[in-house]
């Protein structure tokens, strides 16, 4: 009876000694478990990319009039966009100068208005209810006139711009010469975008008309607008006439875009990033 109580005691003592047999608490040190799998070091988490610096293109309107006046924007020490009219006494000097510097070059071209709104452009606007043939053809001349120009921009067009069959014709014309729209917003009522999307035309609008007024502190104000704009959405464009009222108030405030780490470009440079982002 001993001999069979002491082999009991063996055999119960073998079964827990066994593999698999019994409680383990999780991390035991056991011969039989699995070594722990290895913990593979730490990464460091790259640095963050650089953002872009925000950017601001400066639309100077209503170019090519004032010889005078105009040789004064073209000593501009930092890039701007030319809007010159055509057909004026300085449109070419200021088309080609412009052009030499680096900056970009666009056509105003004169539209129809909501009410009369006489000045040296009378002649050659283009309106509504104009046939394709014609409008294509008063735009060859104004084209021929400033070959340097890559886009355009509506001068006045507050009724043009509105009409969806007008801005149709339009922007077909500009689709057959590669040209791109930027829209200046003279009437809430545009299209100009809707028919630039439908026709194929790369646009823009502007965000910031700098001086309806010609008050300094007006104009201040809307520069202001147009730097928050730029740092906010990346990217503003603020037009402002070709006075030389303006363009002092301009200099004035253009140092401040360097401490805003506000970079300058011309129009078409925006449209490009924004087509190569889409």
């Amino acid at each position: 009876m001993s001999g069979a109580f002491l082999a009991g005691l063996m055999t119960v003592g073998l079964a827990l000694l066994w593999p698999g047999h019994g409680l383990r608490q999780e991390g035991s040190g056991s011969p039989f478990a699995p070594p722990p799998a290895p913990v593979p070091p730490a990464r460091e988490s790259p640095p963050p990319a650089p953002s872009a610096p925000p950017r601001l293109a400066i639309v100077v309107d209503d170019l090519g009039y004032e010889p005078s006046r105009d040789a004064e924007w073209m000593k501009f020490p930092e890039k701007i966009t030319a809007a010159v009219l055509p057909f004026g006494p300085s449109s070419r000097k200021v088309a080609e100068s412009a052009h030499n510097r680096g900056w970009g070059v666009i056509l105003h071209v004169p539209m129809e208005p909501e009410s009369e709104a006489p000045d040296r452009t009378e002649g050659f606007r283009l309106r509504r209810g104009m046939a394709a043939e014609e409008m294509e053809s008063l735009l060859a001349r104004m084209f021929e006139e400033l070959p340097e120009a890559r886009g355009v921009s509506n001068h006045m067009g507050s009724a043009f711009t509105a009409d969806r069959e007008a801005m149709a014709i339009f922007t077909a014309a500009l689709k057959k010469r590669g040209i791109f729209l930027l829209d200046s917003v003279t009437t809430p009522k545009s299209v100009a975008l809707e028919a630039a999307r439908q026709a194929g035309v790369p646009a823009a609008r502007r965000d910031v008309f700098l001086d309806p007024s010609m008050k300094p502190e007006e104009m201040r104000r809307q520069w202001e607008k147009a730097v928050s704009t730029a740092k906010e959405r990346g990217s503003a464009i603020l037009i402002c006439h070709g006075r030389l009222e303006t363009l002092r108030v301009v200099l004035e405030l253009l140092p401040g875009l360097r401490d805003e780490k506000i970079r300058m470009v011309t129009v078409e440079e925006l449209i490009e990033s924004k087509d190569k982002e889409t």
